[in-house]
């Protein structure tokens, strides 16, 4: 298996880049023993300024072939916790590979949102996009950790 996390726009140092960065090494540690592998962050840039559309021929240039895709979205699901934790279990049991994809200011091209195989939601507010990458590496630490039966989360 292999997670790949693909979001538009390149984040600097910031504040929202150390939370990234400290839930993304936790999750790798968390989840090495779950046969989860360390996610792989893919920073989309589109330097022409082609919109949403030059964006999503850059995600897809970028997507692992058959990978099963979360595209995160207003409009989306709002799973639990432990149910983003249990699909993503059932992907590893299954050996499939996993894209996580994050659109720029704008979202995601609606072709490209449509493909997706799940679109989530992390609440019906709208968040800045580079918020939402510490936000989701946070719940892969949290479904890691909840695979793991350690006490991180609690319901």
């Amino acid at each position: 298996m292999k997670i790949t996390l693909i979001a538009v726009g390149r984040m600097r140092a910031s504040p929202e880049r150390a939370l990234l960065d400290d839930y993304l090494d936790r999750f790798a540690k968390t989840g090495r023993g779950l046969g989860l592998p360390p996610v792989q962050l893919v920073e989309i840039d589109d330097r022409r300024g082609a919109g949403m559309a030059g964006e999503a021929a850059l995600i897809e240039r970028a997507l692992p072939a058959g990978a099963f895709l979360i595209a995160m979205d207003e409009r989306g699901e709002q799973p639990s916790s432990p149910e983003f934790a249990a699909r993503i279990a059932g992907l590893r049991d299954r050996g499939r590979d996993l894209a996580l994809l994050i659109g720029g200011a704008d979202g995601l091209l609606p072709a490209l949102r449509d493909r997706a195989d799940w679109q989530i939601s992390l609440g019906r507010m709208v968040w800045p996009h580079m918020l939402v990458r510490a936000m989701l590496a946070e719940q892969l630490y949290r479904a890691a950790s909840i695979l793991a039966g350690q006490p991180y989360h609690r319901e």
